[in-house]
C-alpha cells in the first residue's frame, strides 16, 4: 500500500486500523532501530527517520534533552545527523536486507532550495515519502522554522522543489511549525505550491528550560539555552493547530498529526481534530523499550475503540505503560574530595549516595558547561572516576572541594547474568569504575573471581580501586608501558575454565580483542559479557544513541552478552 492509499480520504470503519508513526528525531534514529520498529512493533504504519542534511551536522553540545516536569520535555538537538552520504548508504543497505512492512518517511532539512532538491532526489530511491523539515525551532538561521514561519518563502521552496523533482516517486510532505501567527495559511500556501501532504506539529517554542533545583538553563546551545517544547504540555496546542490546518486545506490532503500524544484517547483526539495518522514521539521516553511494542498496540486499539464508540480490547491500558515519575531530574551534590590519579584522571567524591548496580549509570551536569554519562565507582560516598578527554571532562577534573555538581539517574538496568562458579573480570583504563558494583553482585552469587586491569600508567605502585577490588578477588594490574592493552596478552596463557563467566569493561576495541582471545580459549559466548558504555544523550530512550543492535543500553543496561552482539550488532565486536 502506498502512503497516499494509506492516508488519503480516510474514514475510519470498524475494520480499519488507526495509523501510527514515529516522529523525526525520536527513537527511530538509527538503522538498527528502524529495523526494530518495522519487525517488532507491528502496530506502527509509518517509521520516520531523523532529519538528514547534505553535510554532517554534529548538532549542539549536551545537554540537548531535558524534562523539567513529568512528561514535559525540552530539546535542542540542533539537527544532529550523519549527512547525506552516510545516511543514504545506511538506508540503501537496510532496504537490501529487509522487505519493509511499514512505510519509511525520510525527513530532510536544508537552508536552501538547492540543497533540498539534492536531498529529495538522493533519498527518493529509499523513501516511501519524504518530509521537508520547515519547522525545527532551535536550528541555525535559515533552517526549520526560518522557512516555515513565512508563507511566501515556504510556498516558494515547495514550488521550486516540486518542479525540480518531477521524476521522484515519493510524495512530498511538509512539516509545519506551530510557532507562527497562522499555521492554516502556511499549510494552504504549501499545498497550493504542490505539497502532497502535511505533518503538524513540530516542537513549540523555543524557550529557556530552567532546572527547578539549579535554577539555571539546562540546554546547551547558542540560543542562550532555549529549546523546543515537546511532550504532554504541547498536546492541546497541537490539537488546535491540526484543526486549523485541516480547516484551511480541506479533507483531501493527507495530514499526519502529532504533539504530546501519550495515550489512545489522545491519539483519537488527534484524529478527531483532522489527522489521518498520528505521530508518537516523546512518549517513547516515558515507556521502557522492552514494552514499546505492547504500548503502541494499546494506543492503537484504544484510539480505534474511542473513535468507533467501543470498549478497547486490550489487556493493559496505554497509560499503564507510562513511567509515572520524572526521569531526568537533577540532584545537587557537593564535591567533598578531589584526588588526582596520574596526569589525566580524577577521582571525584560527592556527598550522598546512589544505589547503583552493575549495568546502570548516571549523568553528571555542570550548568553552562555540559553533561555526560558516567559509571558509578562507589555508591556511598558517591564517587566517579573521570579521565580528562575533552572540554567537559576537563571541567570536571578542575572541580574543587565545595564545588556543586548535579547528578541525574540511574539509567540502564542491573545485569542479569548466568551464575557460574568462577568469573574473570577484565577492565581497561577508567572502565575499572564499573567493577565495584559487578564484584558485589558476583560475591553475592558466591562466585570466585579473578580481576585483570590494564592501565596507561601505574601511580605510586597501585592501580585504580586496587584496595577495594583486591579485598574480594585475585587482582592483577598491568601497565601499558607504551603498548596499549598489554594486559590482554595474559589472556593467551591465564588458566580458564570453559564454563566460567567472563566480564569485559573498557573501550570497544579493547573488549573486541579480549573477546576474541577468550572465545579462542573455549569460553562460551553466552557467558561472555561486554559493558557497552555508549554515549547516550538522554538516558530514557528518546535519542537512540546508545543502541546496541536493537537494544538501548539506557533501558536494557550496559552489559550485553557476546552471542547477542554477534548476531545483532556484529560490527561492535569486529565481525
Amino acid at each position: 500500500m502506498t502512503v497516499m492509499q494509506l492516508l488519503q480520504g480516510r474514514h475510519l470503519r470498524a475494520h480499519d486500523e488507526v495509523v501510527l508513526t514515529t516522529v523525526s528525531g525520536v527513537a527511530s534514529t538509527k538503522p538498527a532501530l528502524i529495523r526494530y520498529f518495522d519487525q517488532k512493533v507491528p502496530s506502527l504504519g509509518i517509521i520516520t527517520t531523523k532529519s538528514f542534511q547534505v553535510e554532517v551536522n554534529p548538532g549542539n553540545r549536551e545537554p540537548i534533552i531535558c524534562e523539567t516536569s513529568w512528561g514535559n520535555f525540552g530539546n535542542s538537538v540542533g539537527l544532529r545527523n550523519p549527512g547525506l552520504k552516510v545516511a543514504l548508504a545506511e538506508l540503501q543497505l537496510l532496504r537490501k536486507e529487509i522487505k519493509f512492512r511499514a512505510l519509511l518517511n525520510v525527513s530532510l532539512s536544508a537552508n536552501s532550495i538547492e540543497d533540498f532538491i539534492v536531498l529529495v532526489k538522493a533519498f527518493d530511491e529509499v523513501a516511501d515519502l519524504v518530509e521537508l523539515n520547515f519547522s525545527c525551532p532551535h536550528a541555525s538561521v535559515g533552517y526549520g522554522s526560518s522557512i516555515g514561519c513565512d508563507m511566501a518563502i515556504a510556498g516558494e521552496y515547495v514550488r521550486a522543489i516540486k518542479e525540480a523533482t518531477k521524476e521522484c516517486k515519493a510524495p512530498l510532505f511538509v512539516k509545519l511549525t506551530p510557532n507562527t501567527a497562522d499555521i492554516g495559511a502556511i499549510a494552504k500556501a504549501v499545498v497550493e505550491a504542490g505539497a502532497d501532504g502535511l505533518v503538524a506539529i513540530n516542537t513549540v517554542g523555543p524557550l529557556q528550560h530552567i532546572d527547578p533545583v539549579a535554577g539555571k538553563p539546562i540546554l546547551q546551545n547558542k540560543l542562550s539555552g532555549k529549546g523546543g517544547c515537546s511532550g504532554k504540555w504541547v498536546h492541546e496546542e497541537a490539537l488546535r493547530s491540526v484543526a486549523e490546518v485541516r480547516k484551511a486545506v480541506g479533507h483531501s490532503v493527507p495530514l499526519i498529526g502529532m504533539g504530546g500524544v501519550t495515550t489512545g484517547s489522545e491519539a483519537a483526539a488527534m484524529i478527531a481534530s483532522g489527522s489521518d495518522a498520528v505521530g508518537i514521539g516523546s512518549a517513547f521516553g516515558m515507556v521502557d523499550q522492552r514494552h514499546w511494542g505492547d504500548y503502541i498496540a494499546s494506543v492503537q486499539a484504544e484510539a480505534q475503540a474511542v473513535l468507533l464508540g467501543n470498549e478497547p480490547a486490550v489487556e493493559k491500558s496505554s497509560s499503564s505503560f507510562l513511567i509515572s515519575e520524572r526521569q531526568m531530574a537533577y540532584i545537587e551534590h557537593t564535591v567533598t574530595r578531589m584526588e588526582q590519579y596520574g596526569k589525566d584522571t580524577a577521582i571525584i567524591t560527592l556527598d550522598g549516595s546512589l544505589p547503583c548496580k552493575a549495568g546502570e549509570f548516571a549523568f553528571l551536569w555542570l550548568p553552562f558547561l555540559g553533561e555526560k554519562p558516567f559509571s558509578v565507582a562507589h555508591n556511598s560516598p558517591l564517587t566517579f572516576i573521570v579521565k580528562n578527554r575533552g572540554a567537559f571532562s576537563a571541567e570536571l577534573c578542575r572541580l574543587k572541594p565545595g564545588s556543586l555538581l548535579y547528578v541525574r539517574g540511574l539509567y540502564g538496568s542491573p545485569l542479569e547474568n548466568t551464575r557460574t562458579h568462577k568469573a574473570l573480570l577484565v577492565a581497561g583504563g577508567t572502565g575499572v569504575a564499573v567493577l565495584p558494583s559487578l564484584v558485589e553482585q558476583l560475591q553475592e552469587q558466591h562466585t570466585e573471581m579473578s580481576i585483570l586491569v590494564g592501565t596507561s600508567e601505574t601511580v605510586t605502585g597501585k592501580a585504580l580501586l586496587e584496595d577495594r577490588l583486591g579485598a574480594y578477588a585475585s587482582f592483577t594490574c598491568i601497565a601499558d608501558d607504551g603498548k596499549p592493552g598489554r594486559v590482554l596478552e595474559l589472556l593467551d596463557t591465564i588458566e580458564l575454565d570453559t564454563d566460567q563467566g567472563c566480564y569485559l569493561v573498557g573501550p570497544e576495541k579493547f573488549m573486541e580483542i579480549a573477546a576474541k582471545k577468550l572465545i579462542a580459549r573455549g569460553i562460551r559466548k553466552d557467558l561472555l559479557y561486554l559493558s557497552m558504555e555508549k554515549m547516550t544523550l538522554c538516558g530514557i530512550g528518546m535519542c537512540g544513541e546508545c543502541a546496541c543492535g536493537d537494544r538501548l543500553t539506557c533501558r536494557w543496561g550496559t552489559f550485553m552478552q557476546y552471542d547477542y552482539l554477534a548476531e545483532n550488532a556484529p560490527e561492535m565486536v569486529g565481525l
